[in-house]
């Protein structure tokens, strides 16, 4: 239970605290604040007088050049110092913001006490510096860089003595002292909780600036507590393309034990095991998801990656010198612009099925008309992969092929993505500006991925674009003219969001001049073509692989929820995991996470019996030594499983000698250990 707070007894034990300090010159430890301590000795040293009661009227010319100053202070400040005061109205208090050097700049507070504080110059155009108003909240915050309570006689101005004050400083995304926050009453309508609501509220404003300084980087929240990932107590790093550390705030740097001019010879891989490839491939499947990471001093850690994804890049390796200090950057790896594969077209994405080649015929129609498409299809049906087909096949082929996922950047970097900006159009904006998404793919075709996932706000100022053909860059008037094909993709139902308000009917009947509707995987009869097709094209001319009829009956009954995204890359996978003697893909060669269902499916489907090899003869050999019970009702890989684990033993280990008995190669023998 908290001690309610004794006013008149605090003010007796100030009252003899200013006594033994003013009178007798002594040190009251006893009976002051450390910080407000201090801040006395600090203004007896510059000679101040605490019986000075003059006060020089507010500057409103100099309040109003310091918040033209204080631009970016005051726009993320604003909407908390409204809600603040919101919290504490009625409590005959105010909220008040400061510069760096102390000068009020904004202040709401409840009528009755604003006429007091007027009296002794709290208002905006004064300055609150400790040299000009002695010890007070805000000065004294901004000296020590710590947040204070100053109550009553604490002020080392006696005709400050009637007011109660807290306050924070605030930091910039570099740590700089930009300002202060905060609430002032009087002295009698003290709260306890106002020294911890001006903290959370400057750390609010510190988070805001930081996030809009690194929105066009990716930023990594992180907190070894996973609750508090994703709330104020978070730990926030910037991230560059090539793995650097752009910024830290002080969380972060608390947690990692670091200190902020480390920061220049710092790099992610320097800080934490997992690499920053597997944070951006979790982010982009899975943005809320959290992932254990550890520091490079064993510290555990939950962190979540977010902002500018596609500017990340995994790096190279890092050069460290003897103290483990960076003494070189990761090779870097250029943005390149999305173009489109020059040999597909829609003939070349004809392999059988009917409603696939009804979709192409449809498309074909088009090509050369200024008639936007639509394409709808489950995630992973190939919607982009027919975009380019599209823009491969049209007279626009040889222009390029620009494409931009509207569900994978932020709705902060979107609009500057797409419409592109001046420089110095927001915190963060490069010098040059930047080139928007539309004006780039001018001449040829602009492809909007998850158009169903574009903010309200945006959908508006796109449809201005399609009709007028021009688009302005963020930052200036100037309307650039643009020719271009548009081609989208959803795999949501945009009629339905259109129902229920979340997209808007006049863009949806703009983008739908032709809607394509693509058929997912498990609905396609040209499965055995399309295998036939991607084997091809990912072992190349020289090496004819297939995949053994088994598989072949499994992958036709699988259900394939990623459709052809998914099926290329457990083909990829199968290959890369072939031996150089090996050119059949069997289901030892799947990625793990389909291993099982697929190994299911292809157990349960009869197949063409295969010839009898060395290896299989070997493993049937071994599988006559296991008791009849466990041969009769084991599985394959039970069986599998304990020839390896026999023949291990009888081999003492020997990796090499074990592979060369069972008729296999090292590789393999090392990935089976692996599964098992």
């Amino acid at each position: 239970m908290q001690v309610p707070f004794n006013t008149e007894a605090r003010s007796m034990s100030l009252q003899e605290a200013r006594s033994l300090y003013f009178d007798r010159g002594e040190v009251p430890e006893a009976l002051l604040d450390r910080n407000v301590l201090r801040s006395w000795e600090r203004c007896r040293q510059a000679g101040l007088d605490p019986a000075f009661k003059g006060t020089r009227d507010p500057d409103m010319r100099a309040v109003t050049e310091a918040r033209e100053r204080n631009r970016t202070l005051l726009s993320h400040a604003q909407p908390v110092l409204e809600h603040l005061f919101e919290q504490i109205r009625n409590s005959h208090s105010m909220v008040i913001l400061a510069d760096a050097q102390g000068m009020l700049i904004q202040s709401y507070g409840d009528p009755d006490f604003l006429s007091r504080a007027e009296q002794v110059a709290l208002r905006p155009g004064a300055s609150w510096n400790e040299f000009d108003r002695g010890t007070n909240a805000v000065g004294t915050a901004l000296a020590e860089r710590n947040a204070v309570n100053v109550f009553g006689s604490e002020h080392f101005f006696e005709s400050n003595a009637f007011l109660t004050c807290s306050a924070a400083p605030i930091l910039d995304a570099q740590g700089r002292l930009i300002g202060a926050l905060d609430i002032s009453s009087d002295y009698r309508a003290y709260q306890r909780h106002s020294l911890g609501l001006v903290k959370m509220s400057s750390r609010i404003i510190e988070k805001r600036i930081f996030e809009a300084e690194f929105a066009h980087q990716g930023l990594l929240s992180f907190h070894s507590r996973p609750d508090h990932v994703g709330s104020l107590c978070e730990a926030l790093l910037a991230i560059g393309p090539d793995g650097d550390l752009l910024g830290a705030d002080q969380a972060a740097l608390d947690l990692l034990g670091m200190r902020r001019e480390d920061l220049p010879r710092r790099h992610y891989t320097m800080l934490f095991d997992v690499p920053l490839g597997t944070l951006v491939d979790r982010a982009r499947r899975d943005p809320s998801s959290l992932i254990a990471i550890n520091g490079r001093n064993g510290e555990r850690f939950y962190g979540r990656l977010r902002g500018n994804l596609t500017a990340l890049a995994t790096s190279g390796p890092v050069l460290l010198d003897a103290r483990g200090e960076r003494v070189g950057k990761a090779p870097k790896v250029e943005n390149v612009r999305p173009t489109a594969r020059p040999g597909l077209t829609l003939k070349s994405l004809s392999t059988g099925d009917e409603r696939l080649q009804a979709a192409i015929d449809k498309a074909t129609r088009v090509l050369g008309r200024d008639i936007p498409i639509l394409i709808q299809g489950e995630s992973g049906a190939g919607k982009e992969m027919f975009a380019k087909a599209f823009h491969n096949s049209g007279p626009r082929g040889q222009g390029p092929f620009v494409a931009l996922n509207c569900a994978a950047i932020p709705e902060t970097l979107i609009e500057s993505e797409l419409f592109g900006y001046s420089g110095g159009a927001f915190t963060g904006a490069r010098k040059e500006g930047a080139v928007g998404k539309i004006q780039q793919a001018h001449g040829g075709t602009l492809f909007l991925d998850e158009i169903g996932d574009m903010p309200l706000s945006l959908q508006a100022r796109l449809l201005r674009v399609l009709q007028e053909r021009c688009v302005t860059p963020l930052g200036t008037n100037k309307s650039i003219p643009v020719d271009i094909t548009l081609v989208c993709a959803t795999h949501r139902r945009l009629k339905e969001e259109v129902a229920r308000g979340g997209f808007r009917e006049d863009l949806y009947y703009r983008l739908n001049g032709l809607c394509i509707n693509l058929p997912s995987l498990r609905e396609r009869s040209d499965i055995g073509s399309l295998i036939d097709k991607l084997l091809r094209e990912e072992a190349g001319p020289d090496r004819p692989v297939t995949v053994s009829s088994r598989v072949m009956d499994a992958f036709l009954n699988y259900r394939w929820p990623g459709n052809i995204r998914q099926l290329g890359n457990v083909i990829k996978v199968g290959i890369a995991l072939l031996d150089d003697d090996e050119d059949v893909i069997e289901t030892w060669h799947l990625p793990d996470d389909v291993f099982e269902e697929i190994g299911a499916l292809a157990s349960s489907s009869p197949a063409t019996p295969e010839p009898v090899t060395a290896r299989v003869a070997e493993t049937m050999a071994c599988a006559e030594a296991v008791p009849t019970s466990a041969a009769a009702f084991g599985r394959l890989e039970e069986i599998e499983r304990d020839m390896i684990q026999r023949t291990l033993e009888a081999e003492n280990g020997n990796i090499s000698a074990a592979a060369r008995r069972l008729g296999i190669s090292r590789n393999t023998l090392y990935r089976k250990l692996g599964r098992f």
